[in-house]
């Protein structure tokens, strides 16, 4: 048996599992093109200074009044903010899972690692999400922070997930591809994986990952050995 091998594997949504390319068509159609990827790391931002100062921050509040901010400097008005927001909003229940996620979440599983997804979005998104991967039945318990209040990487998301899964931080494994989230698991004692989805290396600043995988897959086989 690995060294590595958690008893449970805490899951992030949000790029980690779930691949938001395809909302790249959902911005060119409202006249946003190429601007995903800056409108997401928006909301984020301003998730966790809503978080910093005691507030519960609620993903689609957050994600729609940024995405209609964009709008009204491109120069849109009217009707055609709420059908555009509506449009971008509404590709996410129908976002894939990156390939490489469902047959690393299935070998996983079937070694007896408990699999429970932590989202900073909301739980009905996110199993919208597996019950279109088939994977819904794998997870041991399906946890958002709305449950909590912040957002990760605040510690109360993470003492959260440890309090439901009746683990010890050490017997857990934070899996994620955001480094700033596996910081937050880390200063809580969860050991923590980094799913390395784009070119570049890790910042320094950040305590290192006991894991770099290039994806679930490759995850697990690293976690398993020769399971």
């Amino acid at each position: 048996m690995s060294d590595l091998r958690p008893r449970v594997c805490v899951l992030d949504v949000n790029e980690t599992l779930s691949d938001l390319s395809p909302l790249d068509e959902r911005f060119d159609s409202i006249g946003l093109t190429g601007q995903r990827e800056a409108w997401f790391a928006s909301v984020l931002r301003d998730g966790f200074a809503l978080s910093m100062v005691g507030q519960s921050p609620v993903f689609a509040d957050i994600a729609a009044a940024l995405l209609r901010g964009r709008l009204v400097a491109s120069g849109a008005s009217g009707d055609v903010l709420d059908e555009s927001v509506q449009h971008v909003l509404g590709g996410f229940p129908a976002l894939p899972m990156h390939p490489d996620v469902a047959p690393g979440l299935r070998r996983l599983h079937a070694a007896g690692v408990q699999l429970v997804p932590l989202t900073n979005g909301a739980t009905r998104m996110s199993d919208a999400l597996f019950e279109q991967a088939d994977v819904l039945d794998l997870f041991e318990h399906r946890l958002s922070v709305e449950d909590v209040g912040p957002w990760k990487p605040h510690p109360a998301p993470y003492a959260y997930a440890l309090e439901q899964c009746a683990v010890s931080p050490n017997d857990a494994l934070m899996v994620a591809v955001h480094p700033w989230d596996l910081q937050g698991a880390h200063s809580m004692g969860l050991r923590t994986a980094w799913v390395r989805r784009q070119p570049g290396e890790w910042p320094s600043f950040f305590a290192e990952p006991a894991v770099t995988a290039t994806g679930v897959d490759d995850l697990a086989a690293q976690v398993l050995g020769s399971d």
